[in-house]
């Protein structure tokens, strides 16, 4: 029987999502602003938890209809069977998200969908389960447009970019479900060196051996489909030997990552451990402006800072030249990408770009700019 689920993901890798949940058996797949719809049976959702490299979250819709007031919202929600669902014993967490709402507080509509759920538990039931806003068991999202109201029950619990195992963090990390998605966008294949000249804590290398390796993301933690009083374990237990069967052997690749902070090369061989993969990659601390290319020809990625405070700007400004007279000098022959927030450094890298991706890190929107270095004049008159 098919199901309706909603799939989120960062804004701008909508059909990258949308190619992953047909290679997964969605069907009447439909693309939205932040995600996607699709329909299909359960095996499709488990799938898409397991394998989706670009989702945030995958929601299975199980109730929409009309509504003007919260009371409306309210019935709605207490109208399902919940308890068929999860037991009382479960801690519960209610989101609400609009656009276009003509109500005044979303807080209380949150309240209001909590409430119908407590109480259809307690007439069904008899006890009602506990709200945790932190870590909970399961979540409830109602999506509210000018005149209907969706609801959704969370079957991935834990964001899908948290791959569960990452252990070492760094300031305003890059998510792991993006930097997959950039990875997409460059046309990377594995066979290609891969090069992370500024790899922090090793977000682009983890995604790439990960791909290169044929190692599902979902398969280093757990669900909150997995807690549903529905939940089919053989179906579950099938699919995730399946995987672990089609993972490759752990051989070295041509992947490459450095950083000039000594600090940060400890935090990414930290989490290539964690992730098994340590061998597979291969890690030195340098400097991009002094680093020599490890093959003819290959894919650069990286997610360089940008400045808020003055000096920083200042630095980052003295050092966009230096690293484009870089690329220009020592790596003709390889395709080069900059993930970054700052507008600044396509002027100042010195280096024309042959393509800029809009892409959102959360609210803030950036550009993936691509630069093709060849020999010969490829310097912006400017």
């Amino acid at each position: 029987m098919s199901e309706q689920f909603f799939a989120t993901c960062p804004r701008g890798l909508e059909t990258l999502l949308a190619a992953e949940l047909r290679t997964a058996g969605a069907d009447l797949v439909n693309e939205t602003a932040g995600g996607a719809k699709f329909s299909g049976g359960w095996d499709c959702c488990y799938r898409a938890n397991l394998e989706s490299r670009i989702a945030t979250r995958i929601l299975w819709r199980i109730a929409a209809g009309a509504y003007s007031t919260e009371q409306d919202i309210y019935r709605l929600a207490l109208d399902q069977p919940w308890p068929t669902w999860f037991d009382a014993e479960r801690t519960l967490r209610v989101s609400v998200s609009a656009i276009r709402s003509p109500l005044n507080s979303l807080d209380y509509v949150t309240l209001r969908v909590k409430d119908a759920v407590c109480d259809r538990f307690r007439r069904d039931r008899g006890r009602r389960p506990n709200v945790e806003t932190h870590s909970p068991d399961l979540r409830v999202h109602a999506f509210l447009t000018e005149n209907s109201a969706t609801l959704y029950l969370d079957a991935s619990g834990e964001p899908l970019y948290r791959r569960g195992f990452k252990q070492a963090k760094v300031g305003a990390p890059l998510k792991e479900n993006l930097a997959a998605g950039i990875l997409m966008l460059t046309g990377w294949r594995p066979e290609e060196p891969l090069l992370d000249p500024m790899c922090g804590s090793a977000t682009f290398l983890l995604e790439a051996a990960q791909m290169a390796l044929d190692i599902a993301p979902g398969l280093g933690r757990r669900f909150a489909l997995e807690r549903w009083r529905t939940f089919d374990r053989i179906l579950w237990q099938r699919l995730v030997a399946e995987h672990e069967a089609r993972r490759r052997p752990m051989t070295p690749l041509a992947i490459y990552g450095s950083d000039r902070d000594v600090r940060q090369i400890g935090k990414a061989r930290e989490n290539l451990a964690a992730a098994g993969l340590d061998r597979a990659v291969k890690l030195q601390c340098a400097d991009l402006i002094e680093l020599s290319p490890p093959a003819p020809a290959g894919v650069l990625i990286a997610n360089p800072p940008y400045g808020v405070r003055q000096e920083d700007r200042q630095a980052l400004d003295q050092l966009y030249p230096r690293v484009g007279d870089a690329l220009k000098r020592r790596f003709a022959g390889w395709r080069c990408y900059f993930f970054s927030a700052d507008k600044e450094l396509a002027k100042r890298i010195g280096l024309r770009a042959s393509r800029r991706q809009p892409l959102f890190n959360g609210a803030l929107e950036c550009r993936l700019y691509e630069y093709r270095i060849v020999s010969g004049a490829l310097r912006d008159a400017r």
